[in-house]
């Protein structure tokens, strides 16, 4: 015997799934939201690390936070996939940018 609420019960689940569908793809994803990007910085390598530098860098990649990271420094190995690192050398050169 087939079930006379089968057929709504089915509309209703679509329609439950529909509203869970994904929002128009076509509006531009905002830096912040979007996470740490260090390809869009690579263009810094070999410059000289500066709190101004910095800060531009953390903001061109979307980073919520940003570090420099010296030869001689300590550093936690948690990995934040919203954290910028740059990596420099003893005469403050920027070397390595990455995300972590």
């Amino acid at each position: 015997m087939i079930s006379i609420h089968a057929p709504s019960s089915l509309l209703f689940a679509v329609l439950l799934l529909a509203g869970c569908s994904s929002a128009d793809k076509s509006e531009p994803v905002p830096a912040a939201s979007r996470g740490c990007d260090a390809s869009l910085v690579q263009g810094l390598v070999g410059q000289t690390a500066s709190p101004a530098l910095l800060e531009e860098a953390r903001q061109r990649a979307g980073a919520q936070t940003a570090r420099v990271i010296s030869p001689q420094d300590s550093v936690t190995l948690d990995y934040n996939s919203r954290r910028l690192n740059l990596d420099i050398d003893e005469r403050l050169v920027i070397r390595q940018i990455h995300c972590g």
